[in-house]
């Protein structure tokens, strides 16, 4: 198993306290964590993109290249780039950049995004998203694998005989697909041999286990060798204490104060934005997060394994409210406490020579 850490740079106040930091004091605090993440061992850092609510992520090309020039060899992902709504020409020139900014070290996680208010603001019909998310990538696909290239589709301007500068550095970065509710991104991942990178954060595994099932099947479908189908898995948070019982006392107001605050009213009962683990309890015993001692949480990931067979785990710390040196303390013991265990009882290829 490899691992990752993963930002969506939220920018809501403290549950607990109403304290929010500036901007400024934010991003510091998400490029700090990055940085830490490359000094414990962690394999990638991962920033998402939003352009609507309570965050701080609509740039990530910006804070991926400040962490390019902080770090030398941790894996800089996205978590996801909202293809559907981005121009693919300026995709592949700015992702291409920062690949050869950081000499190779980019991989893009590619998804239509989970705050569907994006699509407004930049002009787009939320009813096309899944054709926008479809068209759009197969351009970045070829912006990034050809050169001269003519095109011609129906939700931007043709081209013809385009190549775009620079190229990556070393090669086609590799393009995972974001997945967290619905088999269109799966269906479009298979269809490309491309991995697939499961949200793995709200919903029961039963959820997720379904649309991994989906990519694999379709994966072989489409003739591709199924010993190349990769996946991720995301999770909904982590905090960890020496036993269950400390996690409860230590994290119970804090937990269920931010999945309160992150309610969301008008969506109730759509799948993917409100948590059904609204209990601390609930949440170690059944949820996607990984809350509890060390042995909790491997087990909780071994787990996972065996359904999802994933080569990647992905881990945020924060978004319940930790401080950064919390924060770094947490993914201190990660590293430590569980990450070898995990990493020896499933291994995983991905990113070895």
């Amino acid at each position: 198993m490899k691992f990752q850490v993963l930002s969506i740079i939220g920018h809501a106040p403290h549950p607990l306290t109403g304290e929010l930091l500036s901007a400024a004091d934010r991003l510091e605090e998400v490029l700090a964590v990055g940085e830490a993440a490359e000094r414990l061992g962690f394999d990638a850092y991962a920033l998402g993109e939003r352009h609507a609510g309570a965050f701080l992520s609509s740039a990530p090309t910006v804070l991926l290249g400040a962490l390019a020039a902080r770090t030398s060899r941790i894996r800089l992902l996205t978590g996801v780039t909202v293809v559907a709504i981005l121009d693919p020409v300026r995709v592949a020139e700015d992702y291409a950049t920062l690949d050869q900014i950081s000499r190779g070290r980019v991989e893009l996680v590619v998804g239509k995004g989970a705050e569907a208010g994006h699509f407004d603001l930049f002009g787009l019909d939320e009813e096309r998203q899944w054709d926008l998310q479809r068209e759009k990538y197969e351009l970045l696909r070829r912006l990034w694998s050809e050169e001269g290239v003519d095109w011609e589709g129906e939700f931007r301007s043709p081209l013809k005989d385009v190549t775009t500068v620079p190229r990556p550095y070393a090669g086609v970065p590799r393009v995972w697909h974001g997945s967290a509710t619905s088999l269109n991104s799966p269906e479009l991942a298979a269809r490309h041999g491309d991995p697939l990178f499961t949200a793995n954060a709200i919903q029961p595994r039963e959820a997720y286990a379904k649309l991994i099932a989906h990519y694999r099947e379709k994966f072989e479908e489409y003739g591709h060798d199924p010993a190349h189908a990769r996946v991720a898995a995301g999770s909904g948070g982590l905090l960890i204490a020496d036993t269950a019982e400390q996690a409860v006392a230590r994290y119970k107001e804090l937990y269920e104060a931010r999945v309160r605050q992150n309610f969301k009213p008008h969506l109730e009962g759509k799948a993917g934005y409100n948590t059904p683990f609204r209990t601390i309890e609930d949440a170690i015993a059944d949820g996607p997060q990984l809350i509890g001692s060390p042995q909790q949480i491997i087990d909780k990931i071994l787990g996972w394994h065996r359904v999802y067979g994933h080569d990647l785990q992905s881990v945020t710390v924060d978004g319940f409210g930790l401080s950064t040196a919390e924060q770094i303390e947490t993914l201190r013991r990660f590293a430590e406490e569980i990450a070898p265990v995990v990493r020896r009882e499933a291994p995983s290829t991905l990113w070895e020579a």
